[in-house]
């Protein structure tokens, strides 16, 4: 038994909904509202006692097992649901390496002495005299006190000692507080307070455990600005958002993040009730910090300072952005009608235009709605780039069109939709006064050059042997199914090509992480996908570097569950595609057994108007099976 297999034996899904969600029994089933999305009317959240998972037939249609709900309710990645159920069930994973423990006792040292850091600041600023005008000017920005008290805002006091001797008295000596980045070294030896009459804010991990502070003047005249902790073993400013931490359920919630610039921007903003906000702490946006956000949404929004230093941090992020989010691959016919993948961006960017000369914090402090439209009103990544490049260039200059030309054209070809990339080209014809056929023209160069290894459609996979296994009984069919679909896969990710070929040929969505139950099984996936849309080593080895670590025992124990047999590859084609659509049959047979109970209860409760969406979800379903029946007959036919 696998640790995750070991975790949902001993913990009660119901218990665990039901302690946000009232539930009450529906035959075999429970049902209540969603939390996830606002309902009042329909019931159309139902969890599934006998397999351990939950489906919100509602606005959100999704689902998952007990992993996937802790990571939506309360925002948590793989590895942090893992581990906090784990605690939960009373399970031990697996133990660390003896160096590993060694730098966790002693990062739990450092993160120990920050938290008294955090008390000694806090008492500064609400308990000194010293420590007034820090608080009045954080008052006079708007910074209400239940606010600070929640970001745990506080003042270093003008010593270049008292934190020194503060921590002196209780033990902890000066190479624990360097190690901290609390104090910094003298070239004439020994240590001074690094931190010094500044506004100290607390900055904390993805799970809340400090990293270091963030600190503002209070004396124009001093300088920096704004001072960081220096890097040590927790602060890596280039891998924290500051406020993360607070926002990352929101994030998720509501599927969209907004990076502001500063620290007080983030704390008016929660303050206002907006908080998916986060800050990248004064420094400019990195791959890392996009990675961090794209485990709780790909719709993104840079809402940076209006000035020319925000604009060329926005330019910067929207570079990164581009190559931090993971490009899924389609499916395009070239000038010979022969198919190739092109690489697509997986997400939404869009950008802001503040008022000039007002900060977020000033924005939402004179008037919320006003930043509520801002955020509505943000232009997609295209159209900010395209008005960008071309502000205050001379634009008849044939030149200045090549260049403008130039940049724009990788960025649209970029954008996943077909009409959207149509859209945008004539978009930016227009601004450059040429032929959209110049445009278009450029693409087909660009691709022409391109080197693929889909040219010919065919990857050189199909010319290897592969691995498949063969029939086994099992309780838990569909549950073996997604196995067997997963261990293929691992073998020889470079299948999912030719496996989402066929599907959309039969017109069916391609393999997604929909198409798995549990959550292990959809990080594997995901995994899977990652490895195909880099070229730096193999896919299979890409896997097994990049699969969590918790993750690598079921990894394992997936693989050896099958006695493969050697068979050509268009056989292993064809059983994959059974495979995936008999998933796809078991899954929608279950939602519409559910949905036609949800039907018949509503009726008994004669709540007709809240008939009529399961209704349209049973048509929907009805000919999707339709769909994959005739799909899987054709495919016979041909085998």
């Amino acid at each position: 038994m696998t640790v995750t297999d070991e975790i949902k034996s001993r913990i009660d899904l119901v218990d665990i909904v039901s302690e946000t969600v009232k539930l009450r029994r529906s035959g075999k089933s429970l049902s209540g509202f969603c939390p996830f999305h606002p309902n009042s009317r329909t019931p159309a959240f139902v969890v599934f006692p006998d397999t351990g998972t939950w489906r919100c037939f509602g606005q959100c249609n999704e689902g998952g097992d007990v992993f996937k709900y802790i990571m939506k309710r309360e925002g948590m990645d793989f590895s942090q649901a893992l581990k906090y159920l784990a605690e939960r069930a009373g399970v031990e994973l697996t133990p660390p390496s003896p160096e590993m423990d060694r730098s966790r006792l002693v990062n739990d040292r450092l993160e120990n002495v920050l938290e008294q850091a955090v008390m000694f600041y806090r008492n500064q600023l609400v308990q000194t005299e010293a420590g007034k005008p820090a608080l009045e000017y954080l008052h006079h920005r708007g910074m209400r006190d239940v606010t600070l008290e929640s970001f745990g805002f506080g003042y270093a006091p003008n010593s270049w000692d008292a934190m020194i001797n503060y921590f002196a008295e209780r033990g902890v000596d000066t190479g624990t507080l360097s190690d901290c980045g609390l104090v910094s070294e003298r070239d004439s030896g020994g240590y001074y307070d690094r931190f010094r009459n500044r506004i100290m804010i607390p900055i904390r991990n993805l799970e809340g455990n400090m990293a270091g502070f963030g600190a503002r003047i209070l004396d124009p005249n001093d300088v920096p600005k704004f001072l960081n902790s220096p890097q040590t073993s927790l602060f890596d400013k280039s891998r924290l958002l500051f406020g993360l931490d607070k926002a990352r359920k929101a994030i998720r919630l509501q599927d969209q993040a907004v990076i502001v610039e500063g620290y007080l921007d983030v704390t008016a903003l929660h303050q206002a009730g907006f908080t998916n906000v986060v800050s990248p702490m004064g420094t400019a946006l990195t791959e890392d910090h996009l990675r961090l956000l794209k485990k709780y949404t790909r719709r993104i929004i840079l809402a940076l300072d209006a000035d020319a230093a925000g604009e060329k941090a926005t330019l910067r992020g929207l570079e990164i952005a581009r190559e931090a989010m993971d490009h899924d691959t389609e499916i395009v016919f070239d000038v010979h009608g022969l198919l190739r993948h092109e690489n697509r961006m997986q997400a939404d960017i869009r950008v802001t235009t503040l008022p000039e000369g007002l900060d977020p914090d000033e924005v939402v402090n004179q008037n919320p709605d006003d930043w509520k439209k801002i955020i509505s009103n943000a232009a997609p990544l295209v159209i900010h780039v395209m008005e960008s490049l071309a502000k205050s260039r001379d634009i008849s200059d044939p030149k200045v069109k090549n260049e403008i030309a130039a940049q724009m054209i990788p960025l649209i070809e970029d954008v996943p939709n077909t009409i959207e990339r149509d859209t945008y080209r004539q978009r930016l014809a227009r601004l450059l006064r040429v032929d959209e056929d110049a445009l278009v023209g450029v693409v087909k160069n660009k691709k022409v050059r391109r080197q693929s290894q889909w040219a010919t459609g065919r990857s050189t996979a199909e010319h290897q042997q592969s691995m498949i296994s063969r029939t086994k009984n099992y309780t838990d069919p569909n549950n073996e199914i997604e196995k067997h679909c997963l261990a293929l896969l691992t073998r020889m990710p470079e299948l999912t090509y030719r496996l989402d070929r066929i599907l959309q040929q039969s017109d069916l969505d391609r393999l997604s992480e929909k198409d798995f139950t549990s959550t292990e099984y959809m990080e594997c996936f995901s995994v899977i996908s990652r490895s195909l849309v880099q070229d730096g080593i193999d896919p299979t080895d890409f896997i097994f570097e990049n699969i969590p670590e918790e993750l690598k025992e079921e990894l394992k124990t997936l693989l050896d569950s099958y006695n493969p047999d050697k068979i050509n590859e268009e056989d292993l084609i064809s059983d994959l595609f059974r495979t995936v659509i008999r998933s796809r049959q078991n899954k929608i047979r279950e939602s519409l057994r559910q949905l036609r109970f949800l039907q018949e209860e509503q009726q008994e409760q004669e709540q007709i108007s809240t008939i009529i969406p399961f209704q349209d979800m049973v048509i929907t379903n009805m000919q999707t099976l339709h769909k994959l029946d005739h799909s899987l007959q054709i495919q016979q036919q041909i085998k």
